[in-house]
């Protein structure tokens, strides 16, 4: 019987991934947590052969969680299952060791085709995602020469923060400020480094090792 600790903060989607997967009778859903802290706790007392694990979780997300997953419980498998399509997140997930990517659109058959190749020791990744492993990354331009290093030291703590997929809010109560204050961080540092969206600042922050490194 090959045991599983789900990660994913959606109740409901939770709750039918468990019967998706003891539909098959040599899969068993043993823990479920709502958070990479839970999952860290979990993995460790549990020790599931296989960590099905979302990136965008609450406090600690799936990309913090992982090194932290492999040393809590050295012989589980990691598998991926998430919303997110960008290819740097794919990229940072398979550097920390995940062993396999599946978009949550595809979330059924596909699901347990993956867990079957990652069991078996193999590298699973989304179909539409494959092109990704096989090409070479382009160069691109940077931001600014230091672009980064132009920000104060607030300016960087909170960008740092909304990458990671913290809000506002709790990065208020993070730093111990207010809202509207954080707001005029996030603003002014994203002016400065020419990014116009979350995304943009993601792919900045991958590229840069500013989150998701070793």
């Amino acid at each position: 019987m090959t045991t599983i600790l789900l990660a994913d903060d959606h109740a409901v989607l939770r709750a039918g991934l468990r019967l998706l997967l003891e539909s098959q009778p040599d899969l068993r859903v043993t823990g479920e947590a709502s958070n990479g802290l839970e999952a860290l706790a979990l993995a460790e007392k549990l020790q599931p052969d296989l960590i099905l694990l979302d990136l965008a979780m609450p406090g600690l997300g799936g990309l913090e969680a992982l090194a932290a997953l492999q040393k809590a419980a050295p012989a589980a498998k990691i598998l991926i299952l998430t919303m997110h399509d960008d290819p740097q997140y794919l990229r940072t997930a398979l550097k920390q060791g995940a062993m396999g990517y599946v978009l949550k659109k595809a979330a059924d058959a596909e699901l347990i085709s993956a867990i079957r190749a990652v069991l078996r020791g193999e590298m699973y990744v989304h179909p539409s995602m494959t092109r990704v492993l096989l090409e070479d990354m382009l160069p691109k331009a940077e931001t600014a020469p230091d672009a980064w290093e132009t920000l104060s030291e607030r300016e960087q703590e909170v960008l740092k923060l909304v990458a990671l997929g913290h809000t506002s809010a709790e990065i208020a109560a993070l730093l111990n400020l207010s809202d509207k204050t954080v707001e005029t961080y996030r603003a002014r540092g994203m002016e400065k480094l020419g990014l116009k969206n979350r995304a943009a600042l993601v792919r900045f922050a991958l590229k840069k090792g500013l989150i998701g490194g070793d």
